[in-house]
């Protein structure tokens, strides 16, 4: 499951639940409890670009790994990153992480 994704290609495991709950302030435990399911609400709140930035970001590859694969120079490298993480903490974002939102009781 979820074996070719952006996210494994720089992951052993697919521990996005981890580095979400860290991100929204939302316990993984009240996230979405379908691995496949929460990656697909990833995919979809995130462009392609940002979420292999987190990819690569949450698996600590450096700095100037990133400026070289996406073509960024310091200054927007950062603005790439306080970008990607000021998405996920806002509520529209985040909010869609959890397992109430998602459920339809």
């Amino acid at each position: 499951m979820l074996e070719n994704t952006v996210w494994r290609q720089y992951h052993k495991e697919n521990d996005f639940r981890e580095v979400l709950a860290k991100y929204t302030a939302i316990d993984a435990i009240n996230m979405i409890e379908d691995d496949k399911e929460l990656y697909g609400i990833l995919k979809a709140k995130l462009t392609k670009k940002e979420l292999k930035l987190l990819a690569m970001d949450s698996a600590e590859i450096d700095d100037e790994t990133l400026k070289v694969e996406f073509s960024y120079d310091d200054e927007a490298l950062k603005k790439a990153k306080f970008k990607l993480y000021k998405k996920l903490k806002q509520d529209k974002t985040r909010l869609s992480f959890r397992a109430s939102a998602f459920s339809e009781e």
